[in-house]
């Protein structure tokens, strides 16, 4: 029998739950657990007590109730909060534990995890999620790497995870995502400049058949939409993992500015707390426009 953790109960950890809980083989699992810090909040309590439940996951009170006597616990906050997830559990893993560090941070700060995990005698895992969990949800593709790499792997699998090695160093599979979000994060943040400035000045039509004609493999209008939506609900995480994306930048001596003006488009759009209800390019833009004020 297995008993699996999560710190952190958003979108990722949720969607990980509903993927394993569709499992034929779910009756391996003994238990599943959560402690998600928004919990501390009373404005948001009901909300992660309410999903957890219909999720049959426990919703603990603190990372220790979470983790205590887990064979896995999977770490699933923003960015930002990485570092201290790994210093609140570390305190309350059992030896041989498997700590999946499934966030979005650059390799030091990976490696900073790393030391702490390990010092507890649990087993540190490198993990990348390459892919949005929706649909895919537990499938969704992930890159592993570190010391642990072959038993992270083989642990995952059985989970029905679909997780490929990437290296024995810790911080390897984050470098390779960290360096693909400067690409994919960064389109997104010039999609919304590109658009939005058509848009407002009416071009917008003369400008996607100009981008048509010189990329026609890429859907342009389908493409827009996706990107300005990927920002309007998920822009404030993309801002976090793009900061982490400018310092991994920094570390390697590089200049970040792209990387930086990209934190600072997905931040804005994302802070602006918008539903992407409409389906439409245009209709997504000029629901920005509305709301944005420079």
């Amino acid at each position: 029998m297995t008993t699996i953790a999560t710190i952190g109960f958003g979108e990722a950890a949720q969607a990980f739950f509903a993927g394993w809980q569709s499992e034929t083989d779910v009756s391996r699992i003994e238990r599943f657990s959560t402690f998600d810090i928004k919990i501390e909040d009373p404005a948001l309590r009901a909300s992660i007590v309410g999903a957890a439940e219909r999720l049959s996951v426990r919703p603990c009170e603190q990372a220790r109730q979470a983790v205590d006597g887990a064979d896995a616990v999977f770490s699933l906050v923003t960015a930002d909060r990485a570092l201290e997830a790994a210093q609140a559990a570390s305190q309350f893993l059992a030896a041989d534990t498997f700590y999946f560090d499934c966030n979005s941070c650059s390799p030091a700060t990976k490696q900073k995890s790393a030391a702490i995990v390990e010092k507890a005698g649990a087993r540190y895992v490198d993990v990348a999620v390459m892919a949005p969990v929706y649909p895919a949800r537990h499938r969704t593709p992930l890159l592993v790497s570190g010391p642990k790499v072959e038993g992270g792997v083989l642990f995952l699998t059985r989970l029905g995870m679909k997780a490929r090695g990437a290296g024995t160093d810790v911080g390897r599979a984050s470098s390779i995502k960290m360096l693909r979000s400067v690409m994919v994060k960064g389109i997104e943040a010039l999609t919304a400049e590109c658009f939005l400035a058509a848009r407002r000045a009416g071009v917008e039509a003369d400008v996607i058949v100009s981008l048509q004609a010189s990329d026609p493999n890429v859907d342009w209008t389908s493409r827009g939409a996706y990107n300005l939506e990927r920002m309007m609900v998920h822009g404030k995480r993309r801002a976090a993992e793009m900061r982490e994306v400018a310092l991994t930048l920094k570390e390697f001596g590089l200049p970040f500015r792209m990387a930086s003006a990209t934190v600072d488009w997905q931040d804005e759009i994302g802070s602006l707390g918008l539903r992407a209800d409409a389906d439409a390019l245009v209709d997504r833009a000029d629901l920005i426009l509305e709301h944005y004020t420079d």
